[in-house]
């Protein structure tokens, strides 16, 4: 009874404080490096934007590929616990690798300030990347779960609070690092010479994935371990995979036509599974048009940061950094999502209108191809201000006279003679300074990406939130790991649209590439609504229900002397 005590507070578990200052440090960890991830590739490594927005988008893909191995090893392997904290370890390698990646001293053996061998700082962080991948990917299925799992059944209040701090703590560890890693980078730091301290950035990073490690695996003696049952992913796919392979095998007319393909299954896999993959399928078909939203959501990280180098980042009192306007979104998130569900959702009630689900997630589509469209509008006005650099294949040449006389310019083969005016004469001593700017400095504040933020953040909360919600309500009770999968998937699979589109298009200027993205997101919104209109919403309890039904009657039909012998017993009692 004392270690009973011991492990519970307020009617929570203990293990739970873990797991919740667990997933603040992750956050921490994996935001706050991707905060600079672009700007570190762009300033660093020397990439162009294009290239850098490819390498940036192939990480966050993988991030979101990498959640189905992880909940395959944690499922029919090692566990929750076991799969949490080796790929934690793996992760938190492959943020000291990122960190040592970006010592610029590493390979600056003439000490003039750049690498030497720059291949080395790219093997490097490309290394750290992938491990990064591979850990933050691996545990996300894993982590939210094994804190449900620390609940007794009856602690249904004490759960559905668990979630809603928990959720907290990954905004939380968003919103900070998004703030702390920016200014981290903007210190000049090394031995040889002082460059912007990206191993710093990467650095703090790396210690809180350290710490983040230690503070779950502090908590082991006090956490609930269910041992792996098997992954009902792998159950899916040999049911799916059964039904196409025997229907290939029966595809002659002598064979009667069934109901549904799937159906196909039932002479190895029984009815529940069959029906329960059924509406998994349903769902998972109005995914498909649902990756072009992330194509757009996930370009805040590389596009719109890219934007903000070309803009006015002093507000005054403080000067912003460019990659610190990620941090709009998570502000405008805590505010919105409380919002959005106790006036805006209300008000639409109150005017009779029928906000459904997949009517929300339309909504949200159409708000992010808006955010692009004025994202489109501001980098018209910035190409305004920017100046105007060489074409490829053409070159700059700037000649300054400081003689007193007219100097004559002739530039080969065409014999062009151009005469270049005197500055003031340097004949005598030099009594005054003349200040010349060659670029002019960033006149259009960033201020003005606060309003694609904004629709774009509108866009998350009725898109995003309503996606899981709507998810959930559709899958059967054992079958919400596969949607979570799917609905991970998406996002992956919406940042590798990002490199087919970006590369494909060969759009010169920055504005038409966004005006394309949101044309193409208007569109598959159209798809998408005339999929959700044709859409029928089904009961997964009531559904399975029914099977226990038929289960208990062909049960009857098959004994019916032992079952009234029980209904016998049971009235007795």
């Amino acid at each position: 009874a004392g270690l009973s005590r011991a492990l519970h507070c307020f009617g929570y578990p203990l293990s739970i404080a873990f797991i919740v200052v667990n997933e603040f440090c992750e956050r921490f960890s994996y935001y706050g490096m991707r905060a600079v991830l672009v700007l570190y590739f762009k300033y660093f490594l020397r990439w162009d934007d294009n290239f850098s927005t490819a390498i940036y988008h192939t990480f966050v893909a993988l991030c979101y590929l990498t959640p189905i191995l992880g909940a395959l090893i944690a499922d029919s392997w090692l566990g929750k616990f076991k799969t949490i904290v080796s790929l934690s370890i793996v992760y938190t390698i492959g943020q000291a690798v990122m960190a040592v990646s970006s010592i610029n001293d590493m390979t600056d053996h003439n000490r003039d300030g750049n690498p030497d061998n720059i291949a080395v700082h790219i093997a490097l962080s490309m290394t750290g990347l992938i491990l990064i991948a591979l850990g933050t990917g691996g545990i996300k299925p894993c982590i939210s779960a094994f804190g449900g799992d620390q609940f007794e059944d009856h602690q249904e209040k004490q759960r559905s609070r668990f979630f809603s701090i928990f959720y907290l703590s990954i905004n939380a560890g968003s919103l900070i690092s998004t703030v702390i890693t920016p200014i981290l980078r903007a210190q000049e730091c090394g031995i040889h010479s002082k460059q912007q301290c990206y191993p710093l950035a990467f650095g703090v990073p790396a210690a809180l994935m350290a710490v983040s490690l230690v503070v779950f695996i502090a908590g082991s003696g006090m956490y609930k371990k269910v041992q792996p049952q098997g992954n009902i992913m792998v159950r899916v796919f040999k049911c799916i995979g059964f039904a196409i392979k025997n229907r290939f095998r029966h595809r002659s007319k002598e064979y009667p036509k069934r109901e549904h393909w799937l159906d196909w299954a039932s002479e190895k896999y029984d009815k529940r599974l069959i029906a329960q993959t059924k509406m998994v399928l349903k769902v998972l078909f109005l995914y498909i048009p649902l990756p072009m939203f992330w194509a757009l959501f996930d370009q805040q990280g590389s596009r719109w940061t890219l934007q903000a180098t070309t803009m006015d980042g002093d507000f005054g009192a403080i000067q912003i950094q460019p990659d610190q306007m990620q941090t709009v979104n998570p502000i405008l998130i805590i505010i919105m999502v409380p919002v959005v569900d106790a006036v805006i959702y209300p008000l639409i009630q109150k005017c009779k209108i029928n906000f459904t689900p997949l009517r929300k997630i339309t909504v949200g589509m159409f708000l992010a191809g808006l955010a692009f469209v004025a994202a489109a509008l501001l980098q018209v006005q910035i190409d305004k201000t920017l100046p105007v650099f060489p074409a490829s294949g053409q070159a700059q040449v700037k000649i300054i006279n400081l003689g007193s006389s007219n100097a004559e310019v002739t530039f080969l083969p065409d014999l062009q003679n151009v005469t270049v005016l005197p500055m003031e004469s340097c004949s005598q001593d030099v009594t005054q300074l003349r200040y010349i700017e060659d670029i002019q400095p960033n006149t259009v504040h960033m201020a003005w990406q606060i309003p694609q933020y904004f629709i774009l953040t509108c866009a998350e909360v009725v898109f995003s939130v309503t996606g899981l919600e709507f998810s959930y309500s559709q899958a059967p009770s054992n079958m919400k790991s596969v949607l979570q999968a799917g609905w991970l998937l998406t996002v992956a699979v919406g940042n590798i649209i990002v490199l087919i589109v970006a590369g494909a298009s060969k759009l010169s200027e920055q504005w038409a590439e966004y005006v394309l993205f949101a044309a193409l997101l208007f569109a598959v919104c159209i798809i998408f609504a005339v999929m959700a209109y044709f859409y029928t919403y089904t009961d997964p309890n009531e559904v399975e229900a029914q099977l226990d039904e038929e289960e208990k009657k062909k049960q009857i039909k098959q004994d019916p002397d032992s079952y009234g012998k029980e209904s016998e017993a049971v009235s007795r009692m």
